[in-house]
């Protein structure tokens, strides 16, 4: 036994604020950062899987840059209540509109108004479902400002009102919308200047031109039995890549028909 203090969790500083909230203790600033800003009633599971490996540097780089808002700072009354119960009944509790619509107003301060320079949306399994175009299409824009649904959801005057698009995950439903979130960020981040060390990679991967990736092999050449193709051990490049064409044709075939109908219609 040792009188070792316990170690904390990364840099990750849990702190109510009625401003949006930088998550590491000492941000470096670059001009013009790529920026995510999430409203959370969870605002400490974030940076999450986005503070580690390749994200986690890039944020650590200030390469892009990651704000949290705690929606219960605009609750009503004593206890900051964010819910209430539907119109009309049923299960369950609705995030407010008044809340929320002054939690999004604090939380753009600053951005731009144009949905295609910024876009707001609102993780939803009733959404658009995310997809590599998505990512694309934020990674081209300042920043984007995320609303995480808990409970039966958001009043849908509050969306209307501020134009919020709605974006899912996928055919699935969650507790909340901090896990899709960081999935979705992810997604997003990797493909901003200088996250990935080859920026090639990007551009070979599954989805990205609507084939799935083809099959990778490393050292050992031959393993429990099972060799490397030998296509890939030629050094001829232009056979290499026929090769990795008609596997990806066929994996997205096989596995993804309607990518491949959707690529040949």
């Amino acid at each position: 036994m040792t009188d070792e203090a316990p170690k904390s969790h990364g840099r990750l500083k849990v702190q109510v604020s009625l401003q949006p909230r930088d998550l590491m203790e000492e941000p470096r600033r670059v001009k013009g950062a790529w920026e995510a800003r999430i409203v959370t009633l969870f605002p400490e599971a974030f940076p999450g899987v986005l503070g580690l490996s390749l994200t986690g540097k890039a944020l650590d780089q200030g390469l892009w840059r990651l704000e949290t808002l705690d929606l219960r700072t605009f609750g009503e009354g004593k206890h900051r209540n964010v819910d209430d119960t539907p119109a009309g009944g049923g299960a369950g509790m609705v995030l407010r509109a008044d809340v929320v619509h002054r939690a999004l107003r604090q939380a753009m301060n600053g951005a731009p108004m144009d949905r295609a320079r910024w876009p707001v949306v609102y993780l939803s399994p009733r959404g658009r479902r995310f997809d590599q175009a998505q990512a694309r299409a934020w990674a081209a824009a300042e920043g984007v400002t995320v609303l995480c649904g808990r409970f039966e959801g958001v009043d849908q005057r509050v969306l209307d009102h501020w134009g919020i698009e709605e974006v899912s995950l996928g055919d699935f439903v969650l507790t909340g919308g901090e896990i899709a979130a960081q999935a979705m960020i992810d997604a997003t981040v990797r493909l901003l200047p200088n996250v990935l060390g080859n920026a090639a990679s990007t551009e070979e991967e599954s989805f990205s031109d609507g084939l799935l990736e083809h099959p990778q092999y490393t050292r050992p050449a031959v393993w429990e039995g099972r060799e490397i193709p030998p296509v890939l051990m030629s050094g001829h490049h232009g056979e290499i890549e026929k090769w990795r064409r008609a596997e990806r044709e066929r994996l997205t075939q096989e596995r993804r028909p309607d990518l491949w109908a959707r690529r040949k219609g």
